[in-house]
């Protein structure tokens, strides 16, 4: 059980309540230097990125591009840069990174270094908290709300005396290497599992429940054998395009390749919202199909709500409903999405499935009956598989919530681990 200094004092920062009475709080810009070198001489020719809150080299860049790379700044090993662009998004990567090493890196980015012998450590983990707090959120300014050194300077920073920033930098350290521990292993569990569960659904949807049953080659390359009584058909076969529209009252959609087609509202991602002509949106009816325009993890997702979507989608319906339910997972298998990878146009993650090439390959056609006891094994076994994954899923981010939080009680002197002892794990 950690403790709390014996002393407090008011801050006068509203969010920030009470510090501990031996502590400063100054201005950043006496503290902080902001970093201006541009690579003007080109010593550098390999620019870097924001990458989960680190900063790390930045793949596919043509360093024949010289006006770009002299637009960039040189950071050293040990400054922090903040990411201050778009406050008014939320960023999953996190805002704020230390360097492990001297690179270029955009000038859009706020670079900064310690002096007076401040801890860089301590500054990142403090900024952290900050960031945390959405604290930099309130800084920044225009339509965008971008943060600029110009703003940041202004605003205070806690300062302990300097033994006690390494304390907290060797308390801080130790306690996130072992949190990281904890969640690389639940999410090595939860991506184990999650291979296994996709493994399971693949082999049932084109192989069957019954594995004695005689199986006969399909004479499909992507697929192999398949059950005897099983057919096979083309897709165009299986499937017709809806072009329906004028429906302009329908909720609008968005396909997802985690979740499927489902309401905009409904999506907590950031997607291109639609305020006009609602008319010239394509209708959607549940169990349909859309063909996502981008391929990833997939690419054809099931509609799970009616209502209208991007006319540049295509629209597929099964041409026997009862069919519905068993594509949904045979259009999610490795085998199937393997084949979609044959069927795209464009390059790198630009490339769009082309439903013309797609719609002459042939897939497999359990009888009815078959199809619909294969869509409930897989339902029963979802629900225990997926029961278990949500509560990785929770774990993971209970424990990535109790490091921000523990990050930003100790470095605003809400506990003292002055007194605890750092094992040395060496």
């Amino acid at each position: 059980m950690l403790n709390v200094y014996p002393t407090y004092k008011d801050s006068g920062i509203e969010w920030l309540g009470q510090i501990p009475t031996h502590w400063e709080l100054t201005r950043i810009s006496s503290v902080l230097t902001e970093v201006k070198d541009l690579n003007t001489s080109l010593r550098f020719s390999h620019p870097s990125q924001f990458k989960f809150g680190d900063i790390i080299l930045k793949p596919d860049v043509n360093i024949e591009d010289v006006s770009s790379l002299s637009k960039c700044i040189i950071f050293r090993k040990d400054d922090i840069l903040i990411n201050g662009l778009n406050l008014n998004y939320d960023f999953v990567t996190q805002r704020i990174a230390r360097a492990n090493y001297t690179g270029i890196i955009t000038s859009a980015y706020i670079a900064v270094r310690v002096r007076n012998n401040l801890s860089s450590k301590y500054v990142t983990y403090l900024f952290k908290a900050l960031d945390s707090r959405k604290v930099f959120n309130g800084l920044g300014t225009g339509i965008r709300l971008t943060l600029t050194y110009k703003e940041l300077k202004k605003y205070y920073i806690l300062l302990p005396p300097q033994e006690e920033q390494r304390q907290i930098v060797a308390y801080l350290d130790y306690k996130s290497n072992k949190i990281d521990e904890r969640i690389c292993q639940r999410e090595r569990e939860l991506q184990t599992l999650s291979e296994l569960k996709q493994a399971e659904i693949a082999a049932v949807v084109t192989r069957g429940l019954d594995p004695n049953v005689p199986m006969k080659e399909s004479g499909i390359e992507w697929l192999g054998k398949i059950p005897a009584h099983w057919e096979v058909r083309k897709i165009k076969n299986c499937l017709q395009e809806r072009s329906e529209k004028g429906y302009p009252n329908e909720p609008i959609l968005c396909a997802t390749q985690s979740r499927g087609v489902i309401p905009q509202d409904m999506y907590d991602n950031r997607v291109v919202v639609v305020n006009k002509d609602f008319d010239k949106l394509k209708l959607v009816k549940c169990g349909d199909f859309v063909i996502s325009l981008r391929s990833f993890q997939g690419g054809i997702e099931y509609a799970y709500y009616q209502g209208i979507i991007s006319a540049a989608y295509t629209i597929l319906t099964p041409k026997d409903k009862r069919n519905s339910e068993y594509f949904k997972h045979l259009f999610k298998s490795h085998d199937f999405i393997q084949l979609l990878q044959t069927c795209v146009t464009g390059i790198r993650e630009g490339q769009n499935i082309n439903y013309a090439m797609l719609a002459k390959h042939f897939i497999p056609i359990p009888p009815i009956e078959e199809q619909q006891k294969i869509v409930l094994y897989i339902k029963n076994r979802l629900y225990v598989i997926d029961e278990y994954l949500s509560k990785l899923k929770a774990e993971i981010n209970y424990l990535q919530e109790y490091k921000q939080r523990l990050i930003s009680d100790v470095v605003t002197g809400k506990v003292d681990v002055r007194g605890v002892e750092i094992p040395n794990e060496e």
